[in-house]
């Protein structure tokens, strides 16, 4: 893992008294999935999703990813999706990179795909799609809702074992703002930080 990424992780676990009880109890159903998948010696496939799969669903791609190589996880795999394909938003592209990922897309004009390394042969594919895309696990994996329009929009997805609601606020609110990337830099680390809970509860 890179360094300046191992460094946020090492700095966002020792904040996991900030997030509230309530939001615990809700991330360690998270981490009760996971724990009965690795104690079976299943694939952990984690999709989270959003409605327009830019943002905040991308961040939870990426730092479910990133949390389980930090806590040494194996078997699994992240994905995202929406109920509409746009592309992976470039304000969070930019924060990602501010935080030490590199990011190479394949140059498509519209709705490029975009790999996200956080270390030596570390990485996850981003790109946007819908949920139920051929790139996503169609059975035997959570679903995690990041936006209360996609917990709203999505009333069933089939295949799904655990769907849950962890919905953050848009940082798209703050585009073209004097807030705009420490904005999505604060969004991007309280996905991290939630992520690196739900990992650090694994045995």
């Amino acid at each position: 893992m890179y360094s300046s990424i191992k460094q946020i992780c090492d700095e966002l676990i020792n904040s996991f008294d900030a997030i509230p009880e309530q939001r615990k109890s809700l991330l360690l159903k998270i981490s009760k999935y996971i724990q009965s998948k690795k104690e079976a010696n299943l694939p952990i496939e984690l999709v989270y999703v959003c409605t327009h799969n830019s943002r905040r669903s991308h961040f939870g791609q990426v730092w479910a990813a990133v949390a389980a190589s930090y806590y040494g996880i194996d078997n699994v795999k992240t994905y995202s999706g929406g109920t509409e394909a746009t592309a992976f938003n470039i304000n969070a592209i930019n924060a990602l990179k501010r935080m030490g990922f590199v990011i190479e897309n394949d140059n498509k004009e519209t709705n490029p795909v975009y790999t996200v390394q956080f270390g030596v042969n570390e990485s996850t594919e981003c790109f946007s799609k819908v949920y139920n895309s051929e790139a996503n696990p169609k059975e035997h994996f959570a679903a995690i809702m990041t936006c209360s329009d996609a917990e709203e929009n999505c009333p069933f997805i089939p295949g799904v074992e655990l769907r849950i609601g962890t919905t953050y606020d848009d940082p798209k609110a703050f585009d073209n703002t004097p807030f705009q990337d420490a904005k999505y830099e604060e969004r991007s680390r309280q996905i991290a930080q939630e992520a690196l809970f739900v990992f650090s509860n694994i045995q």
